[in-house]
This record gives C-alpha cells, structure tokens and sequence, in this order.
C-alpha cells in the first residue's frame, strides 16, 4: 500500500519514525512519503518538507507566519494528489493536520489519526471535525479513551505509548563513558535543562534556567541541545555560564542526571520515564499566554500530572517562573522526601501508560483498516 504520513514536530518525527518502521515490517510493499524529520527519512519514508519549516511556536508567531502556512498546507494537498495514497496517517500537529483531513475527507482518502489533538486540553468543539474527516484514531494516553469514548461516543483505540517504544531502543552507555565523551566532570552529579527544541520557547526557558546554575555549584548543568539547532545559537547562553552542552543526546544524559528543569511538553514524559525528578517550566509571550490561558481548561500543563491527575511534578508558569521558585523548587527535589515522591509516582505513571508495542499496535490497525 501507499501511505502517507504527517507530522510536524521533533516528537511527530521520533514517534513517526517508529510507526514507518513497524508498517514496513508488516507492509513489504509499503511505499511511504512523509512530512516529519530525520528520522522518518532515515527509517525508510521518503520526506517531502522538514519539520524545521513549520516549527511555529505560540499564537503570535503563527499569525505572522499565516502566508508560509498556507502556502504549505496548498502545496501538501497537491503532493497528496498526485502521489494518491491508499491512506493518510496524521501524528499530531493539529492546527496543519485537521485542516488537510478535512480536504481529505471531501476527497474521499481513507485518515487515520495516531497520537491524538489534544482537544480534552483546548477547543473542545473540534470533536466535530473529528467526528466528521477521521476514519480511524489511535490514542497514546490512558485517559484519551474514555474522553472520546464516553463523553464523546466515538470509538478509538489506545495503542499504549510509543515513548516507552523509543525509550527501549536506545543503548545507554555507562556514566563514566558519556562524561568522557563529552568532557563532564567525572564526580559532580548532572542536571540537565531541556528547555525545548524551538528557537522561541528555548530564548524564553534557557536563560532563566542558567541564571541559578551558580547557586548549585557542587553540580554541573548539562543543556540538551535540540537537533532542529545548530552550535552556534546555543552560544549566546553558553558564553557567561560554565555548562556544557550535549547535542540529539537527551535520553543518554536524562538517563546519567540527577534532576532536571523541563520545558512543558514531551520531555516532562520521557524525563519521568526516565526516573528523574524534575521541575516543570513554562514561559510565552504575553499575548500568546493570554489567549492560552482563556481556552485551556486544564489543572495541569504536564503530561505527567494530567496521566496522574494530581500534582507529582511541580509546574512553575509564566510569572512563577521566576529564579527564585527555580532555585527552591530543584533543590527540594536534589534530596529528601520530595525526591523520593516524585520517583514513586514515575512508575505507578509507567504502568498507566500501558507497556511496549504502541508502534507495531498503531501500524498494525492502520494496514487492518485502510
């Protein structure tokens, strides 16, 4: 069969990349081609456009950016016709992929949806469209099938999620190795700051985040640099603090820290998968945090409390952001009760999230229903 899939984000790209993988093991005559990264192109998708093009962050910057994405989401309803695949799969990245599923739709294409629009957080209404352009939808988190299901009456299917997938994969060398290799102190124990993988939001998170590093000078911050960026845009950070800096390294060094500060997102899951207690950040712009905070209906921003559905980690946003709640909140979790807390809720969170095989669960539906 011809697939073609959509994804817009470094996490769409990583998730993406496992899905090509487990359909190609499945499909030997699959012909994929791709909207995603480097890695659905390196695990066997023929990439069309690079999420780097569309990594638009906040309600601002996508109403500045409005005539590039248009222009892309024409282009992207040009490729899918003359290429004409027996299905589309949309990972994520819904303010794109809704708009071309209702195209598809029109155009009698067969959807599928894996990894959901988080429509439980945000405009909710969209359900309708859902309803309306999706053939078949895929959820990755425990409580996105009783939100579609019982509140909603449409069907889905909770595959497990793929972090605990890609997690799996990766070889974690020994400590002292990784500390060589990247010449980190061979005693001090690591905190790592993963502020992001946009321009933007790592501008807003980075420089707040280094601002307490010489208050915890008995250990070493370690940044994990974004792949979607290069050298020398981490230089302007690295040049008034002793940190270092690891490049597409992140689940290597998350697996070698001892705490971590976490810009909301992804990383708050694969950091608490990793068994490090971490502290949360969030911080937009103001206009983009306005808007936000009249249409989000969440308790929490972190995908660990909301599996949870309590406080496990602490999220610290916008005006609470500031280096003196960074500096008390990390050192609650360095040691003690708040630590041990925090590393006893990350794996009752594990078995919530419903174990290995996501990839192979999705890819395999997906061919079933197409």
């Amino acid at each position: 069969m011809k697939y073609y899939i959509i994804a817009g984000e470094a996490s769409g790209d990583l998730h993406g990349s496992n899905l090509i993988k487990a359909i190609l093991a499945k499909d030997t005559n699959a012909q994929i081609r791709c909207w995603g990264g480097d890695r659905m192109q390196k695990a066997g998708g023929t990439l069309v456009r690079h999420y780097k093009e569309m990594a638009f962050m906040g309600f601002a910057e996508v109403i500045t950016n409005l005539n590039t994405i248009f222009k892309s989401i024409k282009f992207c309803k040009e490729d899918i016709k003359s290429y004409n695949p027996d299905v589309i799969v949309f990972i994520d990245f819904s303010g794109f992929n809704l708009r071309i599923a209702r195209w598809a739709r029109e155009n009698k294409y067969h959807t599928n949806y894996y990894i959901s629009p988080q429509i439980w957080a945000s405009r909710e209404g969209r359900i309708k469209n859902i309803k309306r352009d999706i053939d078949a939808m895929y959820v990755i988190l425990p409580f996105e099938k009783e939100f579609y299901e019982k509140k909603h009456n449409y069907p889905v299917n909770f595959v497990g999620h793929p972090l605990i997938d890609a997690i799996a994969q990766i070889e974690i060398g020994n400590a002292k190795d990784f500390r060589t290799e990247h010449n980190l102190d061979p005693d001090k124990p690591i905190i790592a700051l993963l502020p992001g993988s946009r321009k933007q939001e790592v501008r807003q998170m980075l420089g707040l985040m280094l601002k307490i590093s010489p208050s915890f000078s008995e250990y070493q911050f370690v940044i994990a640099g974004a792949p979607s960026l290069d050298i020398d845009f981490y230089s302007e950070f690295l040049k008034n603090y002793d940190v270092s800096l690891v490049f597409d390294r992140s689940y290597e060094l998350l697996s070698h820290s001892h705490a971590a500060l976490v810009t909301s997102g992804t990383a708050t899951l694969e950091t608490a998968l990793f068994k490090v207690p971490q502290v949360v950040c969030y911080k937009g712009s103001w206009i983009s945090y306005q808007i936000a905070k009249r249409i989000i209906t969440l308790d929490y921003i972190s995908l660990v409390n909301l599996i949870m559905g309590k406080e496990v980690v602490k999220e610290l946003i916008q005006a609470d952001l500031s280096t003196k709640n960074l500096e008390v909140e990390l050192t609650k979790i360095l040691v003690g009760p708040a630590r041990a807390a925090q590393i006893k809720a990350y794996k009752e969170l594990e078995k919530k999230l419903g174990g290995k095989g996501a990839s192979e669960k999705a890819a395999a539906l997906i061919i079933e229903n197409a």
